[in-house]
């Protein structure tokens, strides 16, 4: 079982419960994700099932029930409801049951994953290339994220995706991979990127490994209309104000999750004053480190403010990448008028502190968005501003 979608406040992201072998007979461990961390605890039996219902739906809002005859979805709706979906199985026997087992992946090592072998990751054998170990983690470990957002999805029919910026696009041919041959959906999804022989690259490995319902465009991400519903928007290291482009065209799209991996944050180190940050604003480094820390708060709070529930999270170690974080945006659907009203003043007001606090005039995001094309000089003047009021 996995249980995501945390309830704030709550330390941990992610738990995962798998049945154990240990000294005593056959327990259940809990693998508590918190931050870079992760914590463990066993339980056996009645005591399991009792700390998952502590869990979930008071802690997590998100459970997804994996058996070896079918998968169940279950989540907490924002009016107290519970939905609850059955699918056919994703895992099969038999369980690994040792105590420090080895790294089940979605995509797992030693079977042989078509796209995994044309992008040469993968020999043909199924056998992770050892240069490439930290490309097979990285897919793997975003895929969980994706795995995560599958209930906010529609249940049934195509699901529209659009992946923005999708480059060389090993990610884009992963989740088309999780989506059509692990969970057996149809999907419509497109690549879009500005460099006309990476995409006809894609075009060449799509069609060879035969992806129905995947294609790949030459395009900017500014000036893409999409012309059916999309439910899925992903972007990866779109450069600096690429990823405020992104975010815009989703939040306009009304996309049910929106997943991203921002890079190149520059828009706002030139811009920061703060006369008690002096000490951290100095320093060169440190000032690019804050400013792209403050550009990601920022991005949040326009995700929180256009109605979305919002994570950042920590996408893959440091030691692989250091543009690591990323933004999980998931559309508040079932919420009434007044609590979307009261999320997005409470968003709008802590975006107008931060950005008086440090001399912020400018922020492409804010701007796209609509939200205000200044910074006031008190946050009620920013809920005038949005709300008419």
């Amino acid at each position: 079982m996995t249980l995501s979608r945390p309830v704030s406040p709550n330390p941990a992201t992610r738990v995962g419960v798998r049945p154990v072998e240990v000294a005593g007979g056959l327990q259940f461990q809990f693998a508590f994700r918190e931050g870079t961390q992760e914590r463990h605890e066993n339980h056996a039996g009645e005591a399991a099932v009792e700390r998952i219902l502590s869990l979930f739906p008071s802690m997590f809002a998100a459970a997804n029930l994996f058996t070896v005859e079918a998968d169940y979805a279950a989540e907490m709706r924002s009016e107290g409801k519970l939905r609850v979906r059955r699918g056919p199985p994703t895992r099969r026997p038999p369980v690994e049951l040792s105590h420090n087992r080895t790294k089940r992946y979605t995509i797992p090592e030693g079977v042989p994953c078509p796209f995994l072998v044309e992008i040469g990751v993968m020999t043909a054998a199924g056998r992770v290339r050892a240069d490439r170990q930290h490309k097979f983690r990285q897919i793997n470990r975003y895929l969980e994220f994706v795995e995560d957002i599958l209930p906010d999805l529609p249940a049934e029919g195509p699901l529209h995706v659009v992946d923005f910026g999708c480059g060389k696009s090993s990610l884009t041919f992963a989740v088309h991979h999780l989506l059509t041959a692990i969970h057996g959906r149809e999907v419509r999804m497109l690549g879009l990127d500005r460099n006309p022989s990476v995409i006809e690259t894609c075009r060449g490995i799509a069609g060879r490994l035969h992806c129905d319902g995947l294609e790949f465009a030459v395009g900017d991400i500014a000036q893409h209309e999409a012309t059916e519903r999309v439910h899925l928007a992903i972007s990866l290291h779109a450069c600096d104000t690429a990823t405020d482009f992104t975010l815009a065209k989703a939040i306009g799209w009304k996309a049910d999750v929106i997943l991203a991996v921002p890079c190149c944050q520059h828009e706002l180190a030139p811009q920061l004053r703060s006369d008690n940050l002096e000490p951290l604003l100095r320093h060169g480094i440190l000032r690019e480190r804050f400013a792209s820390l403050a550009t990601d708060a920022l991005r949040a709070a326009c995700l929180e403010a256009a109605g979305y529930r919002t994570q950042v999270i920590e996408f893959i170690d440091l030691d692989h990448t250091p543009k690591n974080l990323l933004l999980r945006a998931t559309r508040r659907r079932d919420c009434s008028e007044q609590e979307l009203s009261r999320q997005k003043h409470l968003a709008v007001s802590e975006m107008a502190r931060m950005m008086q606090g440090l001399s912020i005039e400018k922020f492409t995001l804010i701007d796209l968005l609509g939200i205000h094309s200044h910074v006031p000089a008190e946050p009620n003047e920013v809920f005038q501003a949005v709300s008419g009021e």
